[in-house]
């Protein structure tokens, strides 16, 4: 397991989200480009001292000095984007509430889709892989706003700063931004 002093000797940090090479500990290194590689599951990846470590990670403990016991999530969900900012220790449940829409998703909505038997909209949640239905409703609107207030309810504010329900009726203007 690398150090934090190791960290610290081995990168500079920028302020886009990336390490710098401080020290060429290889032939395969240049001092001062940028460390690592774009990885197959989409994560930068850096090769320091013989292991592979997710840069994220790398970056968390190189501005606060211990590496995370939880996951990492990205708050603007880019995979790449490894600012510090962008960066927050989340348990696995939050971190898998982060996620945009499926790809199957109609509406627009995580937990809101159209249900043809009743010709109304269905508003929905998962809470510990069990589904939730929340109502059926005539309007768009009121089913997104459902959603969004079981989203609250359980505290996922947090988890889901970016939720599609939120971002749906902040630009419809049912709601007014978080302060």
């Amino acid at each position: 397991m690398i150090t934090y002093d190791r960290v610290r000797e081995l990168f500079d940090y920028r302020d886009d989200g990336r390490l710098i090479w401080k020290i060429a500990s290889n032939n395969n290194i240049k001092i001062g480009y940028v460390a690592g590689f774009i990885g197959n599951h989409g994560y930068c990846t850096i090769q320091a001292d013989g292991k592979a470590y997710p840069t994220h990670r790398l970056i968390y403990f190189w501005h606060h000095g211990y590496m995370p016991e939880n996951n990492l999530d990205h708050i603007n969900r880019i995979r790449t984007d490894n600012r510090i900012e962008n960066l927050r220790e989340a348990s696995i449940s939050c971190n898998a509430r982060n996620t945009g829409n499926h790809k199957d998703n109609k509406s627009g909505v995580k937990g809101v889709c159209k249900y043809p038997a009743l010709n109304k909209w269905q508003a929905y949640i998962a809470v510990n892989s069990k589904n939730y239905k929340l109502g059926y409703f005539d309007d768009f609107d009121e089913a997104v706003l459902t959603r969004l207030a079981a989203e609250q309810c359980l505290d996922w504010n947090n988890c889901d700063p970016a939720s599609p329900a939120y971002r749906y009726a902040l630009r419809q203007g049912l709601i007014h931004r978080r302060r």
